[in-house]
C-alpha cells in the first residue's frame, strides 16, 4: 500500500513538471512571436533591421517670446527621423492619425484656446517598429462668429441690429424714452455712440437708445468681447447684455439674462457682471464687481467667456468673476445681444439735477466660438 502511494505521488510530480515545462515553452514561444512584430520601442522583426534612433521635432508656427504657444494659427511642423525607417505613423493627440513616408508633416489644430497634445510616433520597416512620444502646447485663436466694428458712419447696420423704442419704464421704472434718432444713436469715426439727453420728448424727460440683435443673430456658448468707454453723470446706466431667445414664450427671468458690462453713474468706475434666472432675479446673488480705472475717460475691454460649465467675466483680460453654470440654469441655449444706456430707475438711482447729456461709446462687439 505504502509503495503504491509513493509511486503514485512520483508519477503525479513528473506529470506536473511535464505540464509546467510545456506551458513555459508555449508561453516563451508566444512571447518570442509577439516580440518579433515589435511594440513600443522593441522590434527585431521578420522583415529586416528594426528602426532605431527615432527623433521627433515639433515646431509650433509663430512661437516667440511674446507668443510661446504659437501665433494662433494652430499650425505645427513635424519632422521625424529614424534609422532604417520606411514609414511613420503619427497619433496627433486629438483623435487624428496621419501616416507619412518621408517623416515630414504640417498639421493645423482647430480647437480654440491653449491646449496640450501628447503626440505618439511609430517608425516602421515592414512589421518592425519603434515608438516614442512627446507633448506640445498649441494656441489657436478663437474664430469670430459675429462682430460689428462700427466702421461705417451713419445709422447702425440694420442687418445686425434692431431697435427697442418707447418708454414705459422697461421693467425698472426708467424715465427715458428710447428712440432711433441720430441725436440719440449714431456711428461716427469707427465708434457707436449712444447719447443720453435731458429733454422733453413724447411725455418723457430723457431720451436715449437701445439696440439688439434679436431675430438677426444669437448664439450658444462663446466669448463676447466689447471695447467701450462709459458715460459720465449721476443716474446714467450703460450696459451690454444678453437675453435668451425664448423670452417671447417663457418671459423673464425664465429666459435668463447675462450682464457683461454694466455701470451706474452714481458709482463710477465699477463694472458689474450679473446673471438673472428664476429665483435669482432682481437683486441677484450671482454678481461680481471690479474697479475699472478711468472707465469713463478711456476705452477698456469687457469680456464674458461663456461655456457649458462656467461663465467667466474679465476686464482688460483680468478675470474677476466666475459663475458655475449647470443644467439647472437657463444659460444653455441661444442668447441675443443688447446695447443700451438707461438713466435712473431701480438700478440707475437718482439722476443728477444738473445732468444735461452724456455719451456711451462702443468701439466694437465681437463674438468668438
Amino acid at each position: 500500500m505504502i509503495q503504491n502511494i509513493v509511486i503514485s505521488r512520483l508519477l503525479k510530480k513528473h506529470i506536473y513538471l511535464f505540464k509546467s515545462t510545456l506551458f513555459f515553452s508555449v508561453l516563451m514561444g508566444a512571447f518570442i512571436l509577439v516580440s518579433c512584430s515589435g511594440d513600443s520601442g522593441s522590434g527585431g522583426g521578420t522583415t529586416g533591421t528594426t528602426p532605431s534612433n527615432l527623433v521627433i521635432s515639433a515646431v509650433v508656427v509663430g512661437t516667440n517670446a511674446q507668443n510661446p504657444n504659437g501665433d494662433g494659427s494652430g499650425t505645427v511642423n513635424f519632422n521625424i527621423s529614424a534609422t532604417n525607417a520606411t514609414s511613420y505613423k503619427i497619433l496627433l493627440g486629438n483623435g487624428e492619425v496621419k501616416e507619412v513616408t518621408n517623416g515630414v508633416l504640417t498639421y493645423t489644430y482647430t480647437a480654440s484656446g491653449t491646449n496640450t497634445y501628447v503626440i505618439y510616433v511609430s517608425a516602421y520597416k515592414g512589421t518592425s517598429f519603434v515608438s516614442t512620444s512627446t507633448s506640445i502646447v498649441v494656441y489657436v485663436a478663437p474664430t469670430v462668429l459675429w462682430s460689428d466694428e462700427f466702421n461705417v458712419d451713419g445709422v447702425p447696420d440694420s442687418s445686425k441690429w434692431g431697435y427697442d423704442l418707447g418708454a414705459g419704464g422697461w421693467g425698472n421704472n426708467e424715465p427715458q424714452y428710447y428712440t432711433n434718432r441720430p441725436e440719440n444713436i449714431i456711428v461716427q469715426n469707427g465708434v457707436l455712440k449712444i447719447n443720453t439727453i435731458k429733454e422733453s420728448y413724447s411725455g418723457s424727460n430723457y431720451t436715449s437708445a437701445r439696440i439688439l440683435t434679436k431675430g438677426k443673430f444669437s448664439f450658444k456658448y462663446g466669448k463676447v468681447e466689447i471695447r467701450a468707454k462709459l458715460p459720465v453723470g449721476g443716474g446714467t446706466w450703460p450696459a451690454v447684455w444678453m437675453l435668451g431667445d425664448n423670452i417671447g414664450t417663457v418671459g423673464w427671468p425664465a429666459c435668463g439674462e447675462v450682464d457683461i458690462l454694466e455701470e451706474i453713474g452714481n458709482q463710477p468706475n465699477i463694472n458689474h457682471a450679473s446673471l438673472h434666472s428664476p429665483g435669482r432675479s432682481g437683486n441677484t446673488p450671482d454678481t461680481g464687481t471690479v474697479a475699472v480705472v478711468n472707465g469713463n475717460s478711456e476705452f477698456h475691454i469687457y469680456t464674458a467667456d461663456w461655456r457649458a460649465d462656467s461663465i467667466k467675466f474679465y476686464v482688460d483680460n483680468q478675470l474677476y468673476y466666475t459663475f458655475v453654470n449647470t443644467d439647472n440654469f437657463p444659460f444653455n441655449q441661444n442668447f441675443f445681444l443688447i446695447i443700451n444706456c438707461a438713466i435712473g430707475g431701480n438700478f440707475g438711482g437718482s439722476i443728477d439735477p444738473n445732468f444735461v447729456s452724456s455719451t456711451f461709446e462702443v468701439d466694437y462687439v465681437r463674438v468668438y466660438n
